[in-house]
C-alpha cells in the first residue's frame, strides 16, 4: 500500500460513514509515522478502520470497501471496517495517534494512526509470525526505539506471562540486532 491509496482510503470511508475522523490501526498505520516506510512494511493491501464518532458505521464501511468489494476489485486495496477492540493496544494510545490529513488527499478528513511504537506492542500481542517480522523490521530499519517499545508493551492490557513473553521477545531481537552490527 502507498501513502496516497491510505488517503483515499480515508476519503472513501469517510463518505461512507458520514464520519470526518477514522481511528486506522492495522499494519498499514505505519504510513501515518512512515509515509514512505519501507516496502516489506506496506505489503498489506488492506486497512483496518473504525469510523471514531460513528462506531456503529464501520460495518457499514466493510461492506461498501471491504474485501471483495467493488471498491477492492477497482483499486487493488480494501478497507476492513472493523471496531477497535480487536486491537490490544497501550494505555494512553489515543493520546499518541498520528493524523493523515490534506485538503486534497483526503478532502479534509482525518485518519488517526496509531503511532509506530504502539502499533508494534499491538502487532506483538497477536504474537503471529508476520506481526514479529513486521516489528523485527521496525527496529532493524530504526522506525521504532526498543526502549520505547518495551515501555509500551509495559502498559498494555495483558497478562503477566504474555507480558514477559513479548520484553524477552524485544530484548532477544535488539540483542541479535545489536550482534549483525
Amino acid at each position: 500500500m502507498r501513502y496516497d491509496q491510505l488517503e483515499h482510503a480515508i476519503r472513501a470511508a469517510c463518505t461512507v460513514s458520514g464520519d470526518d475522523e477514522l481511528l486506522i490501526f492495522g499494519s498499514q498505520a505505519i504510513l501515518g509515522s512512515y509515509p514512505d516506510a519501507p516496502e516489506s512494511l506496506r505489503a498489506s493491501i488492506e486497512v483496518d478502520v473504525q469510523s471514531k464518532n460513528l462506531p456503529e458505521m464501520t460495518d457499514h464501511i466493510d461492506g461498501a470497501l471491504g474485501l471483495d468489494s467493488q471498491f477492492h476489485v477497482t483499486h487493488g486495496f480494501y478497507v476492513h471496517g472493523v471496531s477497535i477492540e480487536a486491537a490490544t493496544l497501550p494505555e494512553g494510545w489515543a493520546d499518541r495517534t498520528v493524523t493523515v490529513s490534506d485538503p486534497v488527499g483526503t478532502r479534509g478528513h482525518k485518519g488517526l494512526c496509531i503511532e509506530a511504537h504502539d502499533l508494534a506492542a499491538s502487532k506483538l500481542v497477536a504474537y503471529r509470525e508476520k506481526d514479529r517480522v513486521f516489528v523485527a523490521t521496525l527496529l532493524i530499519e530504526s522506525l521504532i526505539d526498543g526502549e520505547t517499545l518495551l515501555e509500551r508493551i509495559r502498559t498494555l492490557p495483558v497478562d503477566e506471562d504474555t507480558r514477559v513473553r513479548l520484553v524477552r521477545w524485544v530484548e532477544i531481537t535488539l540483542a541479535d540486532i545489536r550482534g549483525a552490527d
